[in-house]
């Protein structure tokens, strides 16, 4: 009889540790780094208040219709935005990363941050 209470109560507890496990170990935050860039077809660092050399890499290339998102690696905000105002990244907090942005024309894209207008970068969005 004992080792029947036994064996149950050890199901029991091995399945109750399962379902925790599996539970608590999906959750992101929204600012995870690693969530939007995944769906990104572009990643563009921001490495710091370097002015060109503040975008890794500082000259990024992509395809139209492709994505591209920005991985804060500093620890202060910083908001990539189109010189021309023709996209803005939003405000990304350091250590998170910005929503990836579907480029939807072609064209030479200068941008900086709007924080820090010294921090320059270029996108070359081509058909």
């Amino acid at each position: 009889m004992k080792r029947f209470q036994f064996s149950t109560m050890l199901l029991v507890l091995v399945s109750c540790g399962l379902l925790v496990a599996s539970c608590g170990s999906s959750s992101s935050s929204p600012s995870s780094a690693s969530s939007p860039t995944s769906a990104a077809n572009v990643t563009i660092t921001i490495t710091g208040i370097n002015g060109n050399m503040s975008f890794n890499p500082p000259s990024a290339t992509m395809t139209v219709g492709q994505t591209v998102a920005w991985v804060n690696a500093d620890s202060i905000t910083h908001d990539p935005v189109q010189d021309g105002g023709a996209w803005d990244a939003g405000a990304i907090a350091g250590g998170a990363t910005s929503t990836p942005l579907k480029m939807a024309s072609a064209g030479t894209f200068p941008y900086h941050c709007s924080i820090h207008p010294s921090m320059v970068g270029v996108l070359t969005v081509n058909q």
